[in-house]
């Protein structure tokens, strides 16, 4: 009798723990090649996670080869971007470029126009992290002789 009263309590958990779906997503993925519309050289991206009715916001994973730029351009919510690999640049108008590297964390605030790219020497992969379906705003072209003079100022020796 013990038996099948564990049976019974027993039962519904094991028949719906064989239901239970998670979502899991790696950002190890390459992503495909984003379409080259806002910045030269090459890009891949991976939509990791994507805003809907339940989630605000969304991760993007980004991977740019050596010498790639991206244009100028603002989010109408704050980014942060995390390096998990490689180099790369950062600029925010108005101020000066700084150098990035795997473990920085970089939030920028909302409409503040900026740019990220690759390093001359080396790719660069990161996870952006901006809110829910606004799309970006692109606000000027980086030229290849802007990002070679920010390339040279920060040359590593």
């Amino acid at each position: 009798m013990k038996k099948i009263a564990f049976l019974l309590l027993a039962l519904p958990v094991w028949l719906t723990a064989g239901e239970t779906t998670y979502t899991i997503k790696s950002y190890n993925e390459e992503g495909v090649k984003a379409p080259n519309t806002h910045y030269l050289g090459e890009a891949w991206l991976s939509h990791v996670l994507e805003a809907d009715d339940t989630l605000d916001y969304n991760i993007t994973k980004a991977t740019f080869k050596a010498n790639s730029t991206l244009d100028w351009h603002k989010h109408a919510t704050p980014q942060v971007l995390i390096v998990v690999d490689g180099e790369g640049y950062y600029q925010e108008r108005g101020k000066d470029p700084v150098r990035t590297k795997e473990g920085d964390v970089i939030r920028c605030e909302p409409n503040v126009e900026h740019w990220h790219a690759s390093s001359r020497e080396q790719d660069v992969t990161y996870l952006a992290i901006y809110g829910g379906n606004e799309p970006t705003t692109w606000t000027e072209v980086l030229s290849r002789e802007a990002y070679d003079e920010v390339a040279k100022k920060l040359k590593v020796e």
